[in-house]
């Protein structure tokens, strides 16, 4: 640990700038694709309070936490990953930051392509994972009961 005079109030962790006033486990969740429990195991695995201040590590723990977050995928379950099943490679992958957003538009831009359900209800706007659109999720002109003036 750094006294409390060398806080450092950014820290960066694979291409994130992470709040350095926060613990851990919450700073680690400001990288894209990371949540709780993920930044949890991450924090355990490098050696780290959880509970400990982000900017108050020293430069050994960050780079602990950094190595952890690169080696995630391959040290927990292929359940816990957020792609289990690479629609290329086939492999379990975990993305991070910007890779996950292009990954996320990819696979909805293959889904339009090959013109399954889901790519058409992305293609008109329409809500895909089965919600019901009778009344709500509508858009343009309000159209409905106009209350009666006296």
């Amino acid at each position: 640990m750094v006294e409390e005079s060398e806080l450092k109030y950014f820290v960066r962790i694979i291409n994130t700038d992470l709040d350095g006033t926060q613990p851990v486990q919450l700073a680690l969740t400001g990288i894209k694709g990371i949540g709780l429990h993920a930044a949890l195991i991450i924090a355990r695995r490098a050696g780290v309070d959880t509970r400990a201040t982000m900017g108050l590590l020293g430069d050994e723990d960050v780079a602990a936490i950094e190595e952890q977050v690169k080696a995630y995928p391959a040290s927990v379950p292929k359940w816990m990953v957020n792609r289990p099943v690479d629609v290329y490679s086939g492999e379990p992958k975990h993305l991070y930051g910007s890779d996950l957003s292009l990954a996320k538009e990819d696979d909805i831009n293959l889904m339009k392509k090959m013109r399954c359900y889901r790519g058409i209800r992305h293609e008109n706007g329409l809500k895909v994972r089965g919600q019901r659109t009778k009344a709500t999720g509508r858009f343009g002109k309000i159209v409905g009961v106009s209350k009666r003036r006296n």
